[in-house]
């Protein structure tokens, strides 16, 4: 597909190429416009399937002063309506969760297609609890009302002061026991609103010192009622009575469920003048105890399937313990409550005839459950080993919401997980690790297209090569996906493309180059025969370029890398630094070239650049600014430029970054050629020699 993009940020127009099914490479220098494409294509699906307008934002902006003209645009996007991207806000957003590697792990690496099938199986066999419920909601009511009077009782051992019910009963009842001197009030207080009509008058008595008016009615005298006002305040507190007013309604609401005595106990300890004594609080905690165990009973009986199910050996057994005997729960044993119980039971009973399936269900769920994590596991620890990090992974049973959740673990501390991986990961690790988990989601959700927006460029030749092996190649991977790779770094290319184009062939990869001048974006295609080695690249530039100071530019560079600075590169040396008198070293002048040295560097050049080269005659065009500008001029490759820009100003940019970047330039580039010698110094990583050993030892 065609993809054309139109004034997006610094691209004002371009257009790029992905082939479905395929790893397409786009590599350019930073400043290209990469992660634009990317964001482009992002906010171009979002707003074609929300109807949104994400792609404004990269209007760039010179055109922003008006919002109706050259707005961003995106085509050739027909056939992509989903897109995961991978990139910073991936790893700020999805992963290293304060208690979790991989947030909804469990969703992404275990509840797929087999373990859903696997649930649905078990879930037929367990329906007629699920059904039970379904068709009795007043059993899901009574659960409700019970659980909300438990939550009144507070959950410490005893009956806490704080709970709902401690305060709402420690004064005793004062809507059944009216003090006598507020008895004129008792049709409020005894009224359904009566919060808000004591809420109302407290806010009043704020004001009784204003006015000697009421500040209620402001018809009569505020002394004759200040004392009774005030004892409204002394006596009563709007948030308990709400306290009060809410257990009684629990209670009216579960009187069914509670036998005759017990029930008439609680009014009577409700309507209590002088608050809980100690053998009341006893018996209300003796009934908090059976009523919590029958809503764990109920709870558990709701819950019931495979998480519930998985640990134990024996199914029948199990469900067995499931049913509910209420004639242990005196305080709740009644005609209504027994009739419930006994249909969960029936339901129950309905299971057991069918536990042999069940177990065999429960049992193959098991199995697949525990093949799919063991295989994540392995796949992403030995990844982590080969590429040099001393983590490994754990995925462990949580909570009913979510059963499974990824944990990291350290391996010179494998007692503990790492609650918060971010705190101990550096940058690069953090990189890696969560685009191998992005792969595990991306298969997950199956998007149209993949971006990854310059993945790997922050980690070693080792790490880079262990992630794409873990991305392209794995069981688990991109193969056969439509995958945009944008990247600054050559090495992918080099590895997939040049030196393993065998192993990668499932993947089908192209690569392009990106150039973007002066906002128009073109792509190259960068092929196998396209990498070359700078030995290769110069050579061949040296018998193909048309200007002679080209060739001999290459033909310097060439010397200098293969260590060859005999007579002639010392000639090209003293050339390209103008000295009409060539010499040795560029500050000893008393060693110079005899006329025979010269001519012989000169012959040496001439057969190597297959023209006749004449230092004096070449001295004369180096000299000759208009001559070095006319080349600069005619060059159409920067890097050509660059060189021919240092001849021209021998002195360089007066900017000392300019100047250090023209220089290494110039002469040889430090990242293709210089580097440690690695007899003295380890370069190579101790892990690989590590695993070598044990490779050796083990076929000794």
């Amino acid at each position: 597909m065609d993809v054309i993009l139109k004034r997006c940020n610094s691209i004002e127009n371009g257009e790029i190429n992905i082939i479905d099914k395929s790893l397409n490479i786009k590599y350019g220098i930073n400043g290209t416009g990469k992660s634009t494409i990317s964001k482009a294509i992002e906010y171009y699906i979002i707003d074609k399937n929300n109807a949104s307008n994400e792609l404004s934002k990269l209007k760039p902006f010179k055109y922003r002063n008006n919002p109706n003209e050259n707005n961003p645009e995106v085509s050739g996007l027909d056939s992509i309506d989903s897109v995961a991207i991978f990139n910073e806000d991936y790893v700020n957003q999805h992963v290293f969760q304060p208690n979790e590697v991989l947030k909804n792990s469990f969703n992404i690496l275990i509840n797929d297609e087999a373990y859903q099938r696997g649930m649905s199986d078990i879930n037929v066999l367990i329906k007629d609890i699920s059904k039970t419920f379904e068709d009795n909601k007043d059993i899901e009511i009574m659960l409700n009302d019970l659980t909300e009077l438990l939550k009144s009782f507070g959950t410490a051992k005893g009956l806490s002061k704080s709970s709902s019910f401690s305060k709402a009963f420690k004064n005793g009842n004062l809507i059944e026991n009216i003090p006598i001197n507020l008895l004129v009030y008792k049709d409020f207080i005894k009224d359904t609103n009566n919060t808000k009509w004591l809420k109302w008058q407290m806010t009043g008595k704020d004001y009784l010192n204003i006015s000697t008016c009421c500040p209620y009615c402001t018809s009569s005298d505020i002394e004759e009622k200040k004392v009774i006002i005030e004892a409204i305040s002394e006596n009563y507190d709007s948030k308990l009575i709400e306290h009060l007013n809410k257990i009684i309604t629990t209670i009216s609401k579960l009187k069914e469920y509670f036998n005759t005595d017990t029930y008439d106990k609680i009014i009577e300890i409700s309507q209590s003048v002088n608050g809980l004594q100690k053998e009341q609080e006893a018996f209300i905690l003796e009934i908090r105890d059976q009523i919590n165990l029958l809503i764990d009973k109920l709870q558990n009986v709701k819950k019931l399937g495979f998480q519930s199910l998985k640990d134990f050996d024996k199914v029948d057994e199990t469900i067995k313990t499931f049913k509910i005997d209420i004639s242990y729960m005196r305080h709740l044993n009644t005609g209504i409550t027994e009739k419930k119980i006994l249909k969960i039971n029936n339901s129950l009973d309905e299971i057991l005839e069918k536990s042999g399936q069940l177990q065999g269900k429960v049992n193959l769920q098991k199995t697949r459950v525990k093949e799919t994590i063991e295989k994540h596991k392995d796949d992403i620890n030995t990844f982590l080993k080969y590429a040099g990090y001393n983590y490994s992974i754990n995925i462990e049973e949580a909570s009913e919401n979510s059963p499974y959740k990824m944990q990291l673990i350290h391996n010179n501390f494998v007692d503990s997980n790492i609650d918060n991986a971010k705190n101990h990961l550096s940058f690069g690790e953090k990189n890696a690790f969560a685009l191998i988990l992005f792969m595990y989601e991306v298969l997950k959700n199956n998007p149209d297209l993949i971006i990854l927006d310059d993945p790997i460029s922050s980690f070693d030749k080792n790490k880079k090569f262990a992630i794409m092996e873990m991305l392209f190649r794995g069981e688990k991977s991109f193969k056969n996906k439509t995958i945009l790779m944008m990247t600054h770094d050559f090495e992918p290319i080099v590895d997939i493309i040049f030196h393993h184009s065998d192993i990668f062939n499932e993947v089908k990869p192209s690569a392009n180059y990106l150039e973007n001048t002066e906002g128009s974006l073109i792509e190259k295609p960068i092929t196998r025969h396209d990498i070359k080695t700078f030995i290769d690249i110069a050579e061949e530039n040296i018998s193909t370029l048309e200007e002679q100071i080209n060739k001999l530019i290459y033909l310097r560079r060439l010397y200098e890398i293969t260590n060859k600075k005999g007579l002639a590169y010392h000639l090209l040396s003293n050339l390209f630094h103008k000295r009409e008198e060539p010499q040795y070293h560029p500050f000893d002048n008393t060693n110079m070239m005899t006329q025979s040295e010269i001519r012989e560097a000169e012959e040496e050049i001439s057969n190597k650049i297959n023209e006749v080269f004449c230092y004096s005659t070449c001295y004369q065009n180096i000299i000759n600014d208009s001559e070095i500008k006319r080349l600069y001029s005619e060059s159409n490759n920067n890097y050509e430029k660059l060189q021919i820009y240092r001849i021209l100003f021998n002195e360089n940019h007066e900017n000392r970054v300019i100047r250090k970047f023209v220089n290494e330039t110039f002469h040889i580039e430090n990242d293709y050629i210089y580097q440690l010698n690695p007899f003295h110094y380890q370069t190579i990583p101790h892990y690989i020699i590590k695993e070598c050993s044990i490779d050796i030892e083990q076929n000794s």
